[in-house]
Order: structure tokens, then C-alpha cells, then sequence
């Protein structure tokens, strides 16, 4: 989504003079150890200044990226991200800064300065390397449904804006653009049929019910209609006429003929060449493309075989702290009778819509009150939970999280899947909360937001593994925060820790080894409690997007292998408030960073 400037970078005077007076300096002079120190705040300087200007080109490139962040500079532009020349100028672009921060190099830097510059270079590495797999030719799945993505910011309930006369303009004509980002996913489709690389037919399938929802003959009956329901009292007669006349043409004569092509093309063209195989190791390369995707999103160097291995040895451990909850409650069953007893018994269901919303909102009432005793650290954007919108609801999760705009015009929102409400269980409410909510999804990325001294690219960019694997630690603080009070709530907490156990086995059973959609959603009904509904979008969920599903479970255990060695090291001098400001403080890094960044902590600490 890119447009890149060349960088036209212009150090201030004194940098630059700092850097030049410090070369013909002698090596070992009195005043060498102040020298050596201007030179690293020189460098920092100059590198912080590039990754300013790498930000900037990266939003003009990005321009809904902008967007989901509050910036509304480029609201009105949707540049054909499809395409192969906006892949070249992708390249060129990463290619440009990884040379330029490489040539100013790591040496002597330090603290923020050093972690700044290895995230960086890793993460454009890692770009560049992601271009030997052609994930571009498959553009669109039930998971990542550009068509979703559009309606969504259309509908005046997401990112984009709809506050001001411009605003509206502003969505017009990116809304203008759209059609032939649609053309280019349709190409890029037809591209991936002729070297076989096709989506799964289940996940296809799975889209067509996902756009007949969103096709509609009228103007006003579609979710595109909602900025023109809810005009602002502040809008005269004459805009709202305009506008009005102009949304109804737009969305007549231009989305609705875009979206009905991409139906029709999903449905007589892509379809029939589908493939009935379900993971990536039946692509072309695929077996090194899912290599990749482990390694990148856990940021590790493990292996999908490992990474399995560890999976199943979780899934042991964590069933018998099961069998455990079951003697304390006196089940008398096996444990997939007990698994089929939490997911039937009706004690366990929530009687509507609303008293499921009002349960998550007496939870954040609750868990508020104990949140002092675990952090010094929490973040000052609002907070909102809100139902999933219809639309989407049948394949999304069953939670989810939206980061604060970077603004603060848009709070964090905890999106609740009421969808198939008789398989959201009051026992899975706690354990869901905390992930997705406080002290999780929102504690991590609002305040990560909220570290206005770092480069943007880490202020609002993200690891998967630290990102997710805070979010299934924090899971873990049940306890700590008045909640897993009743033995059931406790083993919602251990059914969750055991489905992202079990995540490492399917996710690498069905890319690496073979396995088929149905042995994936047989595996997750035999050893956990997850209702078919939730495994079957669970499932398809992994085909859709491979190896992200890693991510959690190894963050999870990195955190908790960090947080036993600093209580061991530093024994009554260890602070869990410390400690969880320690992680969450630089935001989101990698998980060997990360590493490193508490191992220098605890030194600290032990010789306070």
C-alpha cells in the first residue's frame, strides 16, 4: 500500500558536526570516554532520525495503515497493494533502509538505541526474505476477506472516520479505488491457478455466504448506507442531500457491480480450481514457505518438527492438571465425557445477547479492582467491549482486540463473538477476558502506543510471539486478579492454555505433515473441550493463515521460563510489578531480545 519517496534525510548541523569532529579524535586521550559518548548519542540521533523518515514513506506507502492508527492524513487514498508494481516499490523500499540504517551499523550503541536498530534490521531481513513466496497469489481467504475489510471501513463503525464533510469526501474517493483493487486480487487469483498455488476449497466456501451478505440491490440496505443513517447534527441540508445522492451513486454504480464481479469469479472461475488439500506443504515450495512462516512468527529458530514435539508434550502435561480439576469436582468420566459435560451441561450457557455483555462488563469492574497489586504499568488510553458485528461473525474468533488509534479519537476495543451464543460458555469468559482485554491484548498494545519516545515502527508495529504470548500469560494472572475462583472458571484458564497447546500440533500437523482439515478438527474435539463450531473455524483458521497460531503458545512459555528465572535469581527481591513493567515497557520485540533485555534486568536488579 505503498507510494515511496526517496529519503532526502537532513541531519540537523550539530549531529552532523558531532559526527565529523569525532573522527580525527586520538583513540586514547583523557577525554575519551565524554567522546565515545557523544558519538553514541550522535549515532542514536542520526539513526532515530532515519527511522522518522522511514515512518513517514512507510504511511504514504501504507495509507490504511495510517488510517488504523488516527492518522487521517491519507483517508482518501487506497493505492492498488495487489499489484506487482506496488511489490516492486515495496522492495525497493526495504531494500533502500535496510542498506542505509546497515551503513550506519550497530557499533557502540546500546540500551534503546541498539534495540531499535536490531528490530529493525531484522525485521526488513525478514521482508525481503518473504518475497521468495508468492503469498500474493492467493489474496484472499475467510480469514483475511478484503471485501470485509472494505465494508468495515465503509460502514462508519471502523478505523475511517465519518465525523466531518471531508471525512465523507475522503472515504468517496478511496471507495473509488476499490473495484480495481478487487480486478488486481482476481488477477493475482488467476496468477496462482496457473502455477498451483490455490487456497483450500473449504475456506473458499466459506467466503461466497461472507460477500452474499454484504451484496444487496439498494444502496440503503447495504452496511455501506451507515455513514448516511448517521450524518452528524452539525451537517447542513445541502451536504447532506449531496452526499447522500453521491453515497447512493458510489455504492450503486461502483462497490456493489465490484463486489458481485468478485462473487461471480469466486464461485463459476476459482472454485472449480481449488485444491482438496489443507496445508501448505501441498504448495509448490511449500514445505520451506511454512519453515518460514514458523520461524517469523515465533521468532525463533525452531524447527516445525520441534515445534510439534513441544506441542504434544504441553497437551500431556496440561491434561492431567484436567484430571485434577475433575477429582476436585467429583466427575466420575473419562476425561472426553467431562470435556462433553462442560460443553452441554446448561449451566454453563448465557440466556441472550445481553447478559453474555453484561457478564464481560462486570468482569472489567472486578478484575480492575486487583490490577494494582500485579502492575505499576498500565496504559492511560479508554477501553470499550462491543458484540461483533453480524456481518463477520460466523468466522471470526470467539474474542478479539482493536488497539486504541495512536490519536486517541478511538478507545481499545474487546470485540465479543455473540454468534452461535450457546457455544459461549460462561466458563470460557474469564480466561478470554484477560486475554484479549486487561491485562492483555489492551495493557500490551495501548501502552505500547503510548511510548512516544520510541521509533514509531516499534510504537505502533508488532511481534506476534511477544504480542500473543503476553496475551496467553496473562491468562495465567487469573488468579492473581480475583477470577478462576470456582474450580470450573480455573479449568476454563487450563481448556484455553490446552488449545494453544494443541495449536502447536495441529498448526504443524496440517503444514509439515500432512494432516487433512477433518484429522485437525478430530484432533482438537478428542482432546480438548472446544465445541465443533469453534474447531471447525479454529481449523480454518490455520489453513488460512499458517504458523501464526505458533506464535501464542511459544511467547507464553518464554515469559513464563523469564518471570521463574528472575524469581530464582533475585528471590525477595523480586517484584511481580517489576517484572511485568520490565516486559511491557520497551513494547512489543522479539522474543531473543526480549531475553536479553530481562537477563540485563535481573542483573541490575541482584546487584542493587
Amino acid at each position: 500500500m505503498l507510494r515511496a519517496l526517496r529519503p532526502s534525510l537532513r541531519l540537523p548541523l550539530a549531529i552532523a558536526l558531532a559526527l565529523s569532529a569525532t573522527v580525527a579524535l586520538p583513540g586514547h586521550t583523557a577525554g575519551a570516554p565524554a567522546v565515545a559518548t557523544a558519538t553514541q548519542a550522535a549515532k542514536a540521533e542520526r539513526l532515530n532520525a532515519m527511522y522518522e523518515q522511514y515512518w513517514e514513506e512507510l504511511l504514504k506507502l501504507n495509507p490504511l495503515q495510517a488510517t488504523f492508527q488516527g492518522d487521517n492524513r491519507y483517508n482518501d487514498q487506497l493505492p492498488n497493494t495487489l499489484s506487482a508494481q506496488y511489490r516492486k516499490q515495496l522492495h525497493d523500499f526495504n531494500t533502500r533502509w535496510l542498506k542505509s540504517v546497515k551503513g550506519v551499523g550497530p557499533d557502540g550503541l546500546d540500551g534503546q538505541a541498539l534495540l531499535s536498530y536490531e528490530i529493525f534490521v531484522r525485521d526488513r531481513e525478514k521482508s525481503l526474505e518473504s518475497e521468495r513466496f508468492p503469498t500474493w497469489q492467493q489474496p484472499i481467504n475467510q480469514f483475511y476477506n478484503l471485501a470485509a475489510t472494505v465494508t468495515q471501513l465503509g460502514s462508519g463503525t471502523g478505523a475511517q472516520p465519518f465525523k466531518t464533510v471531508q471525512d465523507y469526501e475522503n472515504w468517496r474517493k478511496r471507495a473509488s479505488q476499490v473495484p480495481a483493487l478487487f480486478d488486481q486480487a482476481i488477477a493475482n487469483s488467476r496468477e496462482g491457478v496457473k502455477h498451483g498455488v490455490v487456497q483450500p476449497r473449504a475456506l473458499m466456501e466459506k467466503v461466497i455466504p461472507q460477500l452474499d451478505a454484504l451484496i444487496k440491490d439498494q444502496a440503503d440496505q447495504t452496511l455501506f448506507w451507515g455513514p448516511v443513517t448517521n450524518f452528524p447534527a452539525s451537517f447542513n441540508d445541502a451536504d447532506k442531500q449531496r452526499l447522500t445522492a453521491e453515497y447512493r451513486t458510489m455504492i450503486q454504480g461502483e462497490l456493489m457491480p465490484a463486489y458481485r464481479k468478485l462473487r461471480g469469479f469466486i464461485v463459476d472461475e476459482y472454485l472449480p480450481k481449488t485444491r482438496a488439500t489443507s496445508g501448505m506443504g501441498a504448495l509448490p515450495d511449500g514445505q520451506a514457505w511454512y519453515a518460514f512462516n514458523a520461524r517469523n512468527s515465533t521468532t525463533t529458530n525452531l524447527t516445525p518438527a520441534q515445534i510439534h514435539q513441544i506441542g504434544l508434550d504441553e497437551v500431556t502435561r496440561i491434561h492431567g492438571q484436567i484430571g485434577e480439576v475433575m477429582k476436585q469436582v467429583g466427575f466420575k468420566g473419562s476425561m472426553k465425557e467431562f470435556f462433553h459435560f462442560m460443553q452441554t451441561d446448561p449451566r454453563f450457557t448465557f440466556a441472550d445477547e445481553p447478559a453474555l455483555l453484561a457478564y464481560y462488563r462486570g468482569l472489567e469492574a472486578k478484575i480492575n479492582q486487583k490490577i494494582p497489586e500485579q502492575f505499576s504499568l498500565t496504559p492511560k488510553a479508554p477501553f470499550e467491549i462491543r458484540p461483533v458485528e453480524p456481518f463477520r461473525a460466523q468466522s471470526a474468533a470467539g474474542g478479539s482486540y482493536m488497539r486504541p488509534s495512536g490519536d486517541g479519537s478511538r478507545p481499545g476495543i474487546f470485540y465479543v463473538n455473540t454468534y452461535d451464543l450457546p457455544t459461549r460458555k460462561t466458563w470460557d469468559a474469564e480466561d478470554l477476558y484477560l486475554h484479549e482485554a486487561i491485562p492483555g491484548h489492551h495493557f500490551q498494545l495501548a501502552l505500547q502506543q503510548e511510548l512516544t519516545n520510541l521509533p514509531k515502527f516499534r510504537r505502533f508495529g508488532s511481534e506476534t510471539a511477544f504480542s500473543e504470548g503476553w496475551g496467553l500469560y496473562a491468562e495465567s494472572l487469573g488468579r492473581d486478579v480475583g477470577v478462576y475462583t470456582d474450580p470450573y472458571s480455573y479449568f476454563g484458564y487450563l481448556q484455553n492454555e490446552l488449545w494453544r497447546a494443541i495449536r502447536l500440533v495441529v498448526d504443524t500437523g496440517l503444514h509439515s505433515k500432512g494432516w487433512t482439515r477433518e484429522q485437525v478438527i478430530a484432533y482438537m474435539l478428542d482432546n480438548s473441550a472446544e465445541s465443533e463450531t469453534q474447531s471447525t473455524a479454529e481449523a480454518e483458521r490455520y489453513m488460512a493463515i499458517p504458523g501464526q497460531a505458533l506464535a501464542y503458545k511459544m511467547g507464553e512459555l518464554k515469559i513464563k521460563e523469564l518471570r521463574a528465572r528472575a524469581e530464582k535469581a533475585l528471590g525477595t527481591k523480586f517484584d511481580v510489578r517489576e517484572f511485568h513493567a520490565e516486559v511491557l515497557r520497551d513494547g512489543s520485540v522479539p522474543l531473543e531480545i526480549l531475553e536479553g533485555k530481562i537477563d540485563r534486568w535481573i542483573a541490575t536488579k541482584k546487584n542493587a
